[in-house]
């Protein structure tokens, strides 16, 4: 695979289309992930920080590190991103610099059809789990529609439980919330 399934971030504006919630309901994502408290959220490929600022107002307390390997990501919410609940952070592809058992949740929503490599970054997911910890994975459907990347670089929700699986993950579940998207819901323990 080539680099040519990485969003373009010169596209960046289309991550901030408010019409994005009418497919991707953030109420209805927090609701299916069921936490009581999170404290800290690890945002994997938060692009703009959009769902790190939706995610934010229903945290109490805590920070949401808002994961970025793109420079142009990571400046847009340095400069536009006023909460001080999120933290944009700089990353590598395969790689997050955070201590271990850190983070009650991670979440990817629509990444994991541009990771070259998947399953070094669902070790750092599992890496950075504490032992309530949850992972959520959020990506589009591979069928054909008329939204979303080509249906040729999307990634089944059957082959990410595989990958989740051979990484250590158990209790895997699909929530069937989302029309265009699968959401898996992954427990720690």
């Amino acid at each position: 695979m080539s680099n040519s399934i990485k969003f373009n971030p010169q596209k960046l504006a289309k991550l901030n289309n408010p019409e994005r919630f009418k497919t991707l309901n953030p109420d209805k994502i927090w609701c299916a992930l069921n936490f009581q408290k999170p404290q800290i959220l690890v945002d994997i490929g938060a692009g703009t920080g959009f769902f790190a600022t939706a995610f934010s107002s229903k945290l109490q307390n805590g920070k949401i590190y808002a994961c970025d390997t793109s420079d142009v990501m990571i400046q847009w919410m340095q400069e536009n991103i006023t909460d001080e609940k999120i933290i944009p952070f700089q990353t590598s592809e395969n790689a997050i610099n955070l201590p271990d058992s850190k983070a009650d949740l991670v979440y990817m929503i629509n990444v994991h059809h541009e990771l070259l490599e998947p399953e070094k970054i669902l070790a750092e997911a599992y890496r950075l789990l504490n032992i309530k910890g949850k992972i959520a994975i959020i990506d589009w459907k591979a069928e054909p529609m008329n939204e979303g990347p080509p249906e040729n670089i999307r990634i089944s929700d059957k082959v990410v439980i595989e990958q989740l699986d051979r990484i250590g993950f158990k209790n895997i579940k699909t929530q069937e919330i989302l029309p265009l998207h699968f959401l898996l819901l992954v427990k720690n323990n």
